[in-house]
């Protein structure tokens, strides 16, 4: 093999493979310290309440119901694209996606909560969450993916105290 198709060679092969691996470090590297920050948050905001039932025991009193809504939307790095189109040739689960879904979960209900928090709510009941894929171009890679939650936020008081 001559210089010239060695280096065409190492163009074509080695290029992408580099870039690959550089895009599953920096994903993982942003994905971790996503995490981080969710897991910081959701213990900040540990003392609103949120349920999906739709009563809570009958010693409770709710006031002041308003709806209360939190969105996030999370991009798919190309390393999560390469794996995902790999995963499509062979079928099975999706794992690389998988950490995409929950990290906006639990990002939108902490914008959720924190929708509860600016209208002085104690909990949110009926929680509802609402996950959308988007897309660009109307090709059928996933670009980005939205998570909804959403539900009813109330003040709480005990029966017999004063509600305010």
């Amino acid at each position: 093999m001559d210089n010239t198709t060695a280096l065409q060679f190492a163009i074509n092969f080695g290029l992408p493979a580099v870039l690959i691996v550089f895009a599953y470090f920096i994903g993982s590297f942003i994905e971790r310290r996503h995490f981080k920050k969710i897991i910081k948050k959701e213990h900040e905001h540990r003392d609103i309440m949120a349920f999906s039932i739709r009563r809570i025991p009958d010693d409770m009193a709710l006031t002041n119901p308003v709806l209360v809504c939190g969105s996030a939307v999370i991009s798919v790095d190309y390393f999560k694209k390469f794996a995902a189109s790999l995963r499509n040739i062979i079928g099975g689960r999706m794992g690389t996606y998988e950490s995409l879904l929950e990290r906006a979960r639990r990002e939108a209900v902490i914008r959720m909560k924190d929708d509860a928090r600016r209208n002085g709510s104690d909990i949110v009941l009926n929680v509802k969450f609402e996950t959308v894929r988007i897309q660009a171009g109307g090709g059928s890679a996933t670009v980005c993916v939205e998570a909804s939650a959403y539900g009813t936020a109330y003040g709480l008081s005990r029966i017999g105290a004063e509600v305010h």
